[in-house]
């Protein structure tokens, strides 16, 4: 009798998370679909206001980061709209819809040039590796290192010698692939922990050659221009753009991917 008062017990209370779930589950189901109401119906201000509480109060999620900078494009607030569809990116590299987005709110850019000249092989491998997230680079490294273990149990078994030639190589070349895919892994993980890019946020701001409002004008930045922060230092960043030129922005100017 006591076991099935203590199993009893045991199912009410697994019934009641399943239910506190689905009732969670089900709130910020219609607090997206009020947020998705409010864009279709054309007040996207409102609309950006209640994705913002949603990511604030529920969590992230590339889906409505991606709906926020929607809703922000539509504002005419394209430093905002970048921010998000870029948070998007970083939560899920492979979000198609999200990536064009991005680059048609690049367009806006007046300091889009700026963004864009990077070395051409230095940005072909950060798209190679924005193709896939961390878990997924680590997951296709730990399934090629698999594939190079069986080609070298060919190699040592392998019934001629043409085989195990083969094998040897392919393998080879296989625990290289792997290898990279590892630091691929890393690279990625490192930029959805280290959030060392920014956008502008403000019209125009002027880039100082010191962390000072003193400081010598270097060049200006437009909203929706995208930047590396170096360091940190009071409330100043000392930035890079694509271009490689490098200055100092208040903090207020930008904000973290």
């Amino acid at each position: 009798m006591h076991h099935l008062e203590h199993y009893m017990k045991r199912i009410i209370l697994f019934i009641s998370l399943v239910l506190c779930f689905g009732s969670f589950v089900s709130a910020q189901s219609d607090a997206i679909k009020q947020a998705n109401s409010l864009y279709v119906k054309g007040d996207y201000t409102s609309a950006a206001k209640r994705y913002e509480e949603i990511l604030a109060k529920d969590g992230i999620a590339p889906e409505l980061y991606y709906n926020l900078g929607n809703a922000y494009y539509k504002s005419n607030e394209i430093g905002r709209s970048i921010l998000n569809y870029e948070r998007a990116l970083r939560l899920s590299p492979s979000f198609e819809d999200a990536r064009f987005n991005l680059e048609l709110a690049q367009l806006k850019v007046v300091d889009n040039n700026v963004q864009s000249s990077t070395f051409f092989l230095g940005r072909w491998i950060q798209n190679l590796i924005n193709t896939l997230t961390s878990n997924q680079w680590l997951f296709t490294s730990f399934s090629i290192f698999i594939i190079a273990l069986i080609l070298v149990f060919i190699f040592i078994f392998g019934p001629s010698r043409a085989v195990r030639k083969a094998s040897f190589y392919c393998g080879l070349v296989l625990f290289g692939i792997s290898f990279l895919t590892i630091v691929f892994a890393g690279v990625s993980r490192n930029q959805l922990v280290n959030h060392s890019q920014a956008i502008v946020m403000q019209g125009a701001v002027t880039v100082k050659s010191s962390p000072d409002k003193s400081g010598t004008d270097l060049f200006q930045l437009h909203e929706g221009t995208k930047v590396t922060v170096k360091s940190t230092l009071g409330n100043w960043y000392e930035i890079k753009v694509g271009s490689g030129n490098v200055g100092w922005l208040e903090q207020s100017n930008v904000e973290k991917i």
